[in-house]
């Protein structure tokens, strides 16, 4: 549950709905509303270390919302492009170049 707003996450509700319970709840309930919710790292870690992992195993799908995620959560644009730079010397060229598509799109949605 978020502490900010005492509301829980509904996330994968809104995407899944009763389609797929299961992954619901784990996302919601156990995902979001607890461990993104752990005080051990701040959510703007914790969106760096997501944006990472994703842009590392080449997971697009999720890192449009993940990019976004990263900004409510503090992280500027100008960390996350040097991020996926610095990220594509380690994780190859195609991910830093498809991380960075993603990201260009995330902020010019916004422009």
């Amino acid at each position: 549950m978020s502490e900010e707003t005492g509301t829980r996450w509904t996330g994968g509700q809104q995407a899944f709905g009763g389609f797929a319970p299961g992954l619901v709840h784990y996302t919601d309930a156990v995902l979001f509303d607890e461990v993104w919710e752990r005080p051990e790292l701040s959510k703007r870690d914790r969106s760096l270390i997501t944006v990472a992992a994703l842009v590392a195993t080449g997971k697009s799908d999720q890192l449009s919302f993940h990019v976004d995620f990263a900004r409510r959560n503090g992280v500027t644009e100008a960390e996350l492009k040097e991020a996926i730079l610095h990220l594509a010397f380690y994780t190859g060229w195609p991910n830093g170049m498809g991380a960075m598509s993603v990201a260009k799109q995330v902020f010019e949605s916004d422009d």
